[in-house]
C-alpha cells in the first residue's frame, strides 16, 4: 500500500512503549511513518523510539479522590487534546493508535472526535483504566490476552497476542533443554523492579528445604534487587548451590531458553516471551498489581498446562520445595508444560498489529487476525 503516516501514543513506562516501539518498527519496514506521542517523559525515549517525530502533549492520571485533583486531571487532558488536535490538523494521520496510559487518552480523544481512525492495544486480560475509558471511542482494540467474551466492547476486539522482541523470536528457535541423569536442573527467577525483594528470600529457602541430593543438581540464575545481591549470593555459597545473581541480565531471552523452569512475576510481556520461547513457568503473580491484571493474565497460560499459579501469600517455604522437587525428579512434565506453553504463544502478534493498522488506514474492515 501507499506510505502512510502513523501516530502511536503510549503511556512513560516500558510495558507501554515497548508494543508501541515494536509496530513502529514493522510499519517502518512495510513502507510507512511513524511518530510518536506521550508525555513528558518522551525525552527517555528520544534516542531509541523509531519515530521520525516525538510529540509532547500533556496529560494526567485521574486517581485521586480529591475533587481539586480531579478537576486539574481533567483540564490538563482537555488541553492535552487541544495540542494534539492541532498536530493531527498540521500532519494528518492516516489512523492513531494507543498503547495504553494516560498519555494515550488526549491523542486518541483528539483523534477519534476529529474522524481519525483509531485504535487501541490492550496487553493484559484486564483492560487498564486509560484505555476502558477510550474503548467506546475507538474502531478496533487489539488484544494481548484480552478476550472477546465478557468484554462490553467484545465486536471490536482481535486477538492479536503481544509483540515479543526480535531476540525473543531468535531464542524461540532453541528446543526445550533434555536432562539427561547428573546434569544441572536450571532455575532462572526473575521478578521485576517491584518484586525481586521477595524471591531473594523465598527461593533460597525453598531450595535449603529440599534434600541434600536434589540440592545438588540445581543451578540457580536469579535477578535480584542491587541491595539484595550480596546476601542472595552469600545464600546459595552457603547452601553449596551454583549461582549466578545480577540486578540486570542483558542476554534474559537467552536465560529464558536455556531454563528448565522458570520462576517469576506475571506481567504481560513476560507471560508473552515465556510462552513465544515455551518455558515452563511458576508465575507467583505481583499482589498489588492494579486491576489484579497479573492473575489474569497468568490464568490464562496455566489453563492449558503451561505454567502454575501461585499467589505470593500461598507459596510458603514448604510448598515452593514441594513444586521444585517435583520439577526436578519429573523432567517429562516439564517437557509436556514447555509445548503447552508454545502452544499458548503469539510469535507473529506484530505482524497481525501492523496488518490492523493498514487495514484501519485503508478505512477497509479488519479481518482474518485471530
Amino acid at each position: 500500500m501507499d506510505s502512510k503516516l502513523f501516530f502511536l501514543a503510549a503511556g512513560g513506562t516500558g510495558g507501554h512503549v515497548f508494543p508501541a516501539e515494536a509496530l513502529a518498527h514493522e510499519l517502518i519496514a512495510r513502507g510507512h511513518k511513524v511518530h510518536f506521542v506521550t508525555d513528558s517523559r518522551a525525552e527517555r525515549f528520544a534516542g531509541t523510539f523509531p519515530a521520525e517525530k516525538i510529540h509532547v502533549v500533556p496529560s494526567a492520571t485521574i486517581g485521586s479522590k480529591n475533587p481539586i485533583s480531579v478537576i486539574r486531571a481533567g483540564f490538563t487532558l482537555f488541553r492535552g487534546s487541544r495540542i494534539a488536535r492541532s498536530l493531527f490538523a498540521e500532519y494528518r494521520p492516516a489512523a492513531v493508535i494507543g498503547f495504553g496510559g494516560y498519555p494515550t487518552v488526549p491523542p486518541v480523544y483528539a483523534a477519534s472526535s476529529g474522524g481519525i481512525p483509531t485504535m487501541l492495544h490492550e496487553q493484559n486480560a484486564v483492560m487498564g483504566r486509560a484505555n476502558k475509558m477510550l474503548a467506546p471511542r475507538v474502531n478496533a482494540i487489539a488484544g494481548g490476552f484480552l478476550a472477546r467474551s465478557g468484554e462490553p466492547h467484545g465486536a471490536k476486539i482481535f486477538e492479536t497476542g503481544n509483540p515479543v522482541r526480535p531476540a525473543v523470536l531468535e531464542a524461540a528457535k532453541t528446543s526445550y533443554p533434555a536432562r539427561s541423569e547428573g546434569e544441572a536442573f536450571n532455575l532462572l527467577v526473575f521478578g521485576g523492579s517491584q518484586g525481586a525483594h521477595f524471591f531473594a528470600e523465598a527461593v533460597p529457602d525453598a531450595i535449603a528445604a529440599l534434600p541434600d541430593g536434589l540440592r545438588r543438581r540445581i543451578a540457580v540464575t536469579q535477578q535480584a534487587r542491587p541491595e539484595d545481591v550480596a546476601a542472595v549470593t552469600e545464600r546459595f555459597e552457603m547452601l553449596g548451590v551454583p549461582a549466578e545473581i545480577s540486578p540486570f541480565f542483558g542476554n534474559m531471552a537467552e536465560r529464558i531458553a536455556s531454563a528448565h523452569l522458570v520462576v517469576c512475576r506475571s506481567g504481560a510481556s513476560t507471560v508473552s516471551e515465556l510462552s513465544v520461547i515455551g518455558r515452563p513457568a511458576i508465575y507467583v503473580p505481583y499482589p498489588h498489581a492494579l486491576d489484579h491484571d497479573q492473575a489474569a493474565n497468568a490464568a490464562l497460560v496455566s489453563k492449558n498446562g503451561g505454567a502454575e499459579v501461585v499467589r505470593q501469600s500461598e507459596l510458603t517455604t514448604e510448598r515452593f520445595a514441594a513444586i521444585l522437587k517435583d520439577a526436578i525428579e519429573h523432567p517429562d512434565k516439564l517437557e509436556t508444560a514447555a509445548a503447552a506453553a508454545r502452544a499458548a504463544g503469539r510469535p507473529d502478534a506484530t505482524q497481525k498489529l501492523a496488518d490492523m493498522a493498514e487495514a484501519l488506514a485503508r478505512g477497509q474492515k479488519i479481518e482474518g487476525i485471530d
